[in-house]
């Protein structure tokens, strides 16, 4: 275990601990088991009966079997330290040698098979607004034990299915144009059936994987479409001990990140103050009023992530989506320069999206009021000031009610199936923060959002925990009791320099991930790699921070190995070989495999406006995927590892299918809200300031025209106003160091 010097004081590595397995293996005796590498599949097979149908004639589709995951799991290492500067220097951490992998084994998952619960609810009014969306209507104020079906009308969107010519393999998703012909009465296809957009552009549908859209205005929250004929419908729950989440990022879409979207900064390199962040960019582009000010980030949310990325996703044989959004979906306070409630616009859109395409969402909460990781992409890089200095419990009430609000909207019965998971905060820096203080952060959370929707299976989102890079081990305890929680790891390579050749890494995924996810597994329950990519450098544009270099070149200040590599063979993604694309495909299947259940970061990456390329490719799962150097098929990856060490079945009381857990009083009394003290300085948490809960409550918006009773509001009952400033205070920066000195409790 060693350290490594911090990047303009961000974490380059953080140390996790691996063990192999034990060695017994459990065995589904409906299924067929993977051993030694063998990728023969079980036999379990999903259909749906409703959606097979296809509109061109067709027949139903084939019945691909079901893939069991046989994953390993992993060394931790923090995300790209893509930030501006100036992050304390305690956030330095501790790394693991990267040369020193160590066996692992891979994991099978089987186990009791799945039933279906749902919760149906009346919910209150309450009110909101935003463009194009509609504020909720009137409703009772008491939970119902029924509903009826919804209907929606939505004016300008013809969602028809046009004979078309198959397509032949699943990345030509290409063709488009518009559509003058009058809409077809038929709402569901699949390979090679053609999609209307709601623009009237046009796409043809291919999937060689049996999946199946459905889109009918009349009937909006039909969820009968299907990804794969291996992923269960949408009208089924999912079984996390039996389907594996196989998804991608759609990172720097509704939260802005410069290693995935360049051109957005680019525009802005020579702006004062620099541009480095969401908030430096968010001021500049306000300030650029010739080329439409802050309305340049909706023509990026319009256009960098459409239908066809979603229809794409389910071709490529991935079933989830992980969708970072930003606290300003809800609100922002006045002093912030983000572009405030557009974000949800398109996120509604990605609901939509999904729902069509039989893909699950794993919605994550990715900025916090105050930064939790002080990364560009929390909205300001620099300081951390949730649960951290005078100002971190007041940014912790305010993200406990955007929390809430969130939580409220996806428990509805009409959005639950399409966003099972809640991920409640990215990449807090417990090393920073305290585990302590977050995991009674996490605990209220916890009762929170339990009290919203109710305790058990159906009841709510499964809710997302990221392990802060301390590696997953150190919170297999985490608040025993608990109501469906997950595990969530960020897996990457790039913060160190080995410059053995590329086949020769291929295999760093099982050796150093595999038992790691399937100890977690085993013993804390649902575990998934929320991030990881093919880099095995940092190379690519602002992999590190705009312009902070690289360590591969021996440009970026203090880390390295004192060579100074070349880039170019990494970048350069159009004059890669055969042989190197075969190599990175072999990896990546080592990835999908050891991790079992994942979110590859991220699916697009866009070109630079400088040199007009991908200056990422390792991070781009959809270039590789059209270029040949990501599988065609992720099934294929299982058992790769080798399986010799599977994880135990998940329990009963891991998806809360044994009912409602119970957290101890003594688990409690450890961890009080608000905590019994904040870093730095040993802040007595009585002594700072703190917002009033005596606000008016805003609803996120509903898509307009609805009718129905959706309204963006579960429960009824969770009436209490929402926290807000006292107008007689004066309040230290929000978001400034979190050594300024204390004023007190006003």
């Amino acid at each position: 275990m060693s350290e490594n010097t911090p990047v303009d004081g961000y974490p380059a590595a953080v140390a996790s601990g691996d063990g192999a397995q034990p060695s017994t293996v459990f065995t589904n005796p409906a299924s067929t088991t993977v051993a030694s590498g063998d990728d023969t599949q079980p036999s379990t097979v999903f259909t749906n009966p409703a959606s097979t149908a296809v509109a061109s004639g067709d027949s139903a589709q084939p019945s691909t079997v079901f893939t069991n995951p046989a994953s390993t799991a992993v060394a931790d290492i923090p995300p790209p330290n893509r930030s501006a500067a100036g992050l304390p220097q305690s956030l330095a951490l501790g790394s693991v040698d990267r040369n020193a992998f160590t066996s692992a084994a891979s994991t099978q998952h089987l186990g009791y098979p799945d039933s279906k619960a749902t919760t149906l609810a009346a919910r209150p009014n309450t009110s909101a607004s935003s463009t194009g969306l509609q504020a909720p209507s009137q409703k009772g104020a008491v939970l119902k034990k029924k509903r009826t079906k919804l209907y929606l009308i939505l004016g300008g969107i013809a969602a028809v299915v046009v004979v078309a010519t198959a397509v032949a393999v699943p990345v030509a998703i290409t063709q488009r144009r518009k559509s003058s012909s009058a809409p077809s009465t038929s709402f569901t296809g699949g390979d090679g059936s053609t999609i209307i957009t709601e623009t009237g552009a046009t796409f043809a549908y291919a999937n060689k994987f049996g999946g199946t859209w459905y889109d009918d205005p009349n009937d909006p929250f039909n969820n009968n479409a299907q990804a794969q004929s291996w992923s269960p419908p949408l009208s089924q729950e999912w079984d996390y001990q039996n389907h594996p989440m196989r998804g991608v990022n759609l990172g720097g879409w509704l939260v802005l990140d410069p290693l995935i979207v360049p051109s957005l900064f680019e525009r802005y390199l020579n702006a004062s103050p620099p541009v480095l962040d969401e908030w430096s960019l968010s001021i500049a582009m306000a300030a650029d009023t010739a080329r439409g000010g802050l309305s340049q980030l909706e023509n990026h949310y319009d256009t960098f992530i459409t239908e066809e990325d979603f229809a794409q996703i389910a071709a490529a044989g991935l079933n989830w989506v992980r969708l970072p959004i930003p606290y300003w979906v809800v609100e922002k306070y006045p002093e912030e320069p983000f572009l405030e409630k557009v974000p949800w616009k398109y996120a509604l859109k990605a609901f939509k999206w999904a729902r069509k395409y039989g893909l699950r969402i794993n919605l994550v909460l990715h900025t916090i009021p105050g930064s939790q990781n002080g990364y560009n992409h929390s909205g300001k890089g620099g300081q951390i000031n949730f649960l951290y200095g005078p100002m971190g419990l007041a940014n912790a009430q305010r993200t406990l009610d955007y929390i809430r609000i969130i939580t409220e909207f996806i428990s509805q019965p009409e959005y639950a199936p399409v966003i099972p998971m809640l991920g409640i905060i990215n990449e807090p820096l417990a090393t920073t923060i305290g585990v302590d203080q977050m995991t009674s952060f996490y605990l209220q959370v916890h009762d929170m959002i339990r009290n919203i929707a109710g305790t058990g299976k159906g009841n709510g989102p499964f809710i997302s925990i990221h392990d802060s890079f301390l590696g997953l081990a150190p919170w297999k305890d985490l608040l025993p009791g608990h109501d469906r929680l997950a595990l969530e790891s960020h897996k990457y390579l790039f913060s160190t320099v080995d410059r053995s050749a590329l086949h020769d890494q291929i295999e760093k995924p099982c050796q150093a991930w595999g038992a790691e996810m399937n100890s977690s597994w085993t013993d804390f329950g649902v575990s998934v790699a929320g991030e990881f990519s093919l880099a095995i450098n940092d190379c690519g544009r602002w992999v590190n921070g705009i312009e902070l270099g690289t360590r591969w070149e021996g440009t970026l200040t203090g880390s390295g190995d004192g060579v100074k590599g070349d880039c170019t063979e990494w970048n350069d993604w159009a004059s890669w070989g055969q042989q190197t694309k075969d190599d990175f495909k072999a990896f990546a299947q080592r990835n999908f495999d050891a991790f079992g259940h994942w979110f590859f970061y991220t699916w697009k990456i866009s070109a630079s406006s400088i040199t007009g390329k991908i200056e990422s490719p390792m991070w781009s799962y959809q270039l590789g995927w059209k270029e040949g150097w990501i599988p065609e098929d992720p099934t294929q990856a299982t058992g790769v590892c080798g399986n010799t060490s599977p994880a135990q079945p998940l329990s009963p009381e891991m998806v809360g299918a044994a009912g409602p857990g119970e957290i101890s009083a003594s688990v409690r009394a450890q961890y009080p809200w608000p905590p019994n003290q904040l870093n730095p300085n040993s802040l007595n948490p009585n002594s700072i300031p703190v917002y009033t809960a005596t606000g008016a409550i805003p609803t996120l918006p509903v898509p307009t025209p609805t009718t129905g009773t959706v309204d963006g509001w579960f429960n009824p009952a969770d009436t209490r106003p929402m926290y807000t400033p006292i107008s007689r205070c004066d309040y230290p920066d929000t978001w400034g160091s979190a050594e300024a000195s204390n004023p007190g409790r006003c």
